[in-house]
């Protein structure tokens, strides 16, 4: 379960980002994280595994996120970050993918093997030496995944999966996401990807929370989804 209890953060000029976020997100659950630009959902998520830390409390499998166990929360809580040129670093994707889990301190045979099955888990078998700025805008998004799930997490956050795909890509991604069995946590401005992918939307503005609950009840609630400025 992943807890977060009066979480607040401001910005470097001192301006709010988030404001008491109270939120509980059980194993298993498939959760769209929505709002406008600016209403905090990317840095939401950066505080799910250290990346930023405020005020309040979160906590992942009853581990709270601080610097004592970031190294164990990284591997629980896997970011994929909105550009995969952000993520995607080495001179081939058998590298990135095995950087997690040999910073893990995993053996050889066994990074090896983690390689092979988060790869072919994105239907990327046999890209291990492709370099990563050979591969289309779907693969590298799929590339960016793998290097997640190579380090076996219990949670997979991703944010704005969809951002620049084309259509066919758009729907390969989707229906990848709905067959990993990881908590997903997506922070995106798709609507119809939220319906399909999600069972709960958490919707945020100005860095508070403005509604939690069913993905069909939230989304079909246009009065909701036009005070909150997406539609």
């Amino acid at each position: 379960m992943i807890e977060i209890t009066n979480l607040n953060y401001n910005y470097p000029d001192g301006r709010p980002a988030l404001e008491g976020i109270n939120l509980c997100i059980n194993p298993g659950e498939k959760v769209a994280l929505v709002g406008a630009n600016g209403a905090g959902k990317s840095t939401l998520l950066l505080h799910l595994n250290g990346v930023l830390q405020g005020t309040g409390r979160v906590c992942v499998n009853g581990l709270e996120v601080n610097k004592k166990n970031l190294a164990k929360i990284r591997s629980l809580v896997g970011m994929v970050f909105q550009n995969p040129d952000d993520q995607l670093f080495s001179l081939t994707i058998g590298e990135d993918v095995a950087f997690g889990p040999t910073y893990q301190g995993l053996d050889a045979q066994t990074v090896a093997d983690k390689v092979k099955t988060a790869l072919e888990d994105v239907h990327l078998a046999g890209f291990e030496d492709r370099h990563p700025f050979h591969l289309s805008g779907g693969e590298k998004k799929r590339a960016s995944i793998a290097t997640v799930l190579s380090m076996s997490p219990d949670y997979l956050v991703l944010d704005e999966p969809t951002a620049g795909l084309d259509p066919k890509s758009r729907r390969e991604l989707i229906a990848l996401l709905k067959n990993l069995p990881q908590t997903l946590i997506i922070a995106t401005h798709d609507m119809q990807m939220a319906l399909e992918l999600s069972d709960r939307v958490i919707l945020l503005h100005h860095g508070k929370l403005a509604a939690d609950g069913s993905s069909r009840e939230i989304l079909s609630n246009d009065s909701l989804l036009q005070q909150n400025d997406l539609a």
